[in-house]
């Protein structure tokens, strides 16, 4: 399975990942702050469509590597809130995005048991409005996802945002201009 996200239409981001967990584990890297800030974001949940929560992002935590300077503000805490729009334990979570941008896109995060000890991630970003969005998300969700990978397998990520950088030079090449 190639790793890759694909834009399919405008605006709409879609990566399939094989997760090396059973999808109970899975989910708990989702919906438990503490789990998911190993591999994106600790804050809060809510676990009710239309409950708030907040994403506390902290990507020294994820590898101990410091940002380039165009992405220096990553280099602090960065807080977004979000919104439960659905949500179907343990397989579906449906979540407003709120990226600074004009208006908030929606991220979908869809999981399927491929056996005891392995789960299917379809993540699907939608409202993307522009190239620069679907390129910066297209990359930060995938390095996130090696991230989520590499913790899943009981490891740590050595360097994000090395890694952010050459998947950036791919996503930019792979996606319509």
């Amino acid at each position: 399975m190639d790793n890759y996200g694909t834009v399919n239409e405008s605006g709409v981001l879609r990566m399939e990942r094989i997760l090396p967990a059973p999808i109970e584990r899975v989910w708990s890297y989702f919906v438990e702050p503490e789990k998911r800030a190993t591999w994106l974001a600790g804050g809060t949940m809510a676990h009710a469509p239309g409950g708030r929560f907040e994403l506390d992002f902290n990507h020294i935590y994820l590898s101990g590597e410091r940002a380039p300077e165009r992405f220096g503000a990553c280099n602090d805490r960065i807080q977004a809130i979000s919104h439960v729009v659905r949500i179907d334990p343990p397989r579906l979570l449906v979540m407003s995005w709120d990226d600074g941008g004009p208006a908030e896109s929606e991220v979908s995060f869809e999981l399927t048991p491929e056996n005891a000890h392995a789960t299917r991630l379809v993540l699907t970003h939608r409202r993307l409005p522009d190239r620069k969005q679907l390129l910066s998300h297209s990359t930060g969700w995938h390095a996130h996802l090696d991230t989520l990978e590499t913790v899943l397998e009981g490891r740590k990520m050595e360097k994000f945002w090395t890694h952010f950088l050459e998947l950036e030079v791919v996503y930019d090449k792979r996606l319509p201009a």
